[in-house]
């Protein structure tokens, strides 16, 4: 069965960091492209950050940009969300999810999808 589990969300002050992780079971991530999206409460999920299925290329919604990296772990079958500097607008719900070939920034285009994790950035 595939599955992607998300962990390591959590509560956190502004200006905080959190790492989140994505393991894959049931498939090797060695030939998909991962993206993370997130879903805060009434606003549609957006697209944060995808990595190739190689590691070689990333790309960030430009909110982001400077404070978030994607990295890839083919060995362990998962995939991190960096995030740093965190700020109140990057609370939601986060997920990640997984696309055989290239990744897109439109989350119509992704196969599959975990259940989310939420971030919380609050003092």
């Amino acid at each position: 069965q595939v599955q992607l589990v998300e962990s390591g969300g959590g509560l956190v002050q502004p200006g905080g960091s959190l790492r989140l992780s994505c393991a894959a079971s049931g498939f090797t991530l060695d030939y998909y492209a991962i993206g993370w999206f997130r879903q805060a409460p009434v606003k549609q999920r957006e697209f944060v950050a995808r990595i190739n299925w190689g590691g070689s290329d990333t790309t960030y919604t430009d909110s982001v940009k400077g404070r978030f990296i994607i990295s890839r772990d083919n060995a362990k079958n998962t995939v991190f969300l960096q995030m740093d500097s965190l700020k109140p607008e990057d609370t939601a719900v986060y997920y990640c999810a997984a696309r055989s070939g290239w990744g897109f920034d439109d989350p119509k285009w992704w196969s599959y999808w975990g259940q989310g994790t939420q971030v919380t950035v609050s003092s």
